[in-house]
């Protein structure tokens, strides 16, 4: 009979933050040849999380087989006096091999502060009886801080409370995040310069082959469209978009071309291994619509609208640092975004609609010397333990 390795058991806390939810590790209780980058830490998560998997669910690992759940954070205490922790994300692609470390997860985010404080990486002292305990996040994907706010009740993280976020079936307690200087790190906020360009696409994605594109560099890079331009209205819901394989083609090619446009790929056929990013996304003027709840926004409820594709699908609400992309791209006159909210005129906050509802996000931004910068992006998201043990892995994924 032969012999197979036994599975390995990995200390784990499975959390939903915002609208996401995945795997937290702490980065000392990862397998010694697992706690540095490498072919030995993606293959140990990918076999956690059940990827690669042809059939696409995920079933034999913590996945949930959408953008949303494929995920995994590994967080350690952080080597720079300025923060309390380092947080490193994980997206794992769900029917392929290879987990993308391009980007951030800003619905996560909102877990990092709690994870650290359940798992002892803030000091007893630092943590109230009753209040809230500010959490300094060095977000280790695009070198940028992250601010969490996380309320304290007996001396404990506070998870329950009546803080709604539309795509989360249940209250929660608030989390205040402040993304600190969120331009991406890939480059100047707007990589061409512009903050709106002419983008050339194959006429299959548009008549014509140019549609007009915000390429921005901002919590995610993101690529900002009109929705009219693709013949969106721009209150589509998941299946309006995820049901037909030639749209997502289609978007996908679109994503490519920006992808290049931005100076992320240096050929096309590169966008197919870094599906995190850029994200793309499509905007438009408010208008009502049913939100997959059932909930009916009212026009009168929303600054814009705006739907975003995640890992090659429409993402059911919307993205943390994609939102942070549409906080700071409405506070810059011109761009695509602040038009579809209205006008040539910057915003300090909008309220914008996606498919499962509506969120509000501020963000700061500032032109010197004709550069654009923004200083900070604000939003409130909650977060919730799941479940805590170890994780189990087969142990001869160490080999690989």
């Amino acid at each position: 009979m032969a012999a197979f390795a036994p599975q390995l058991r990995i200390p784990a806390i499975y959390m939903r933050g915002g609208t996401s939810k995945g795997t937290f590790l702490r980065k000392d209780d990862l397998p010694e040849a697992a706690r540095e980058p490498g072919p030995v830490r993606d293959a140990l998560l990918m076999r956690l999380v059940g990827s690669p998997d042809p059939y696409a669910k995920h079933t034999d690992g913590m996945g949930g087989a959408t953008s949303s759940t494929s995920k995994v954070v590994i967080v350690s205490a952080s080597e720079s006096p300025d923060h309390d922790v380092d947080y490193l994300f994980g997206q794992v692609a769900i029917d392929e091999a290879f987990v993308d470390w391009s980007g951030n997860c800003g619905n996560l985010s909102s877990a990092v502060g709690p994870f650290a404080i359940e798992s002892g990486l803030i000091p007893p002292e630092r943590i109230p009886a009753d209040g809230e305990v500010e959490v300094r996040i060095w977000q280790a994907n695009i070198e940028k801080t992250i601010v969490a706010r996380v309320p304290i009740q007996d001396g404990q993280v506070q998870e329950s409370g009546d803080f709604e976020l539309d795509g989360v079936a249940f209250p929660a307690a608030e989390i205040g995040l402040a993304f600190k200087d969120p331009a991406d790190g890939e480059g100047r906020m707007f990589p061409t310069g512009q903050v709106v360009d002419e983008l050339e696409v194959p006429e299959e994605v548009v008549a014509g082959g140019r549609l007009q594109a915000t390429l921005i560099n901002a919590g995610i890079p993101t690529i900002f469209v009109s929705a009219a331009d693709l013949g969106y209205d721009g209150t589509e819901l998941q299946d309006d978009i995820n049901s037909d394989p030639a749209t997502l083609d289609r978007l996908e090619t679109l994503r490519a071309h920006g992808a290049l446009k931005m100076g992320l790929i240096s050929r096309l056929e590169e966008a197919a291994n870094r599906q995190h990013t850029p994200k793309l996304a499509f905007v438009a003027s408010p208008r009502g619509y049913r939100a997959s709840s059932g909930k009916q926004i009212d026009e009168g409820d929303i600054d814009l609208l705006v739907r975003a594709m995640s890992m090659g699908k429409l993402h059911h609400a919307m993205m943390g640092t994609a939102a942070v992309a549409i906080g700071v791209a409405a506070a810059v006159p011109g761009t695509l975004v602040s038009q579809a909210a209205g006008g040539d005129e910057g915003r300090s906050s909008v309220v914008f609609g996606h498919p499962s509802g509506t969120l509000r996000v501020g963000a700061r931004a500032e032109q010197l010397d004709g550069e654009w910068t923004a200083t900070e992006a604000t939003m409130s998201r909650s977060a919730r333990i799941l479940m805590e043990g170890k994780v189990r892995v087969p142990a001869d994924v160490l080999d690989s």
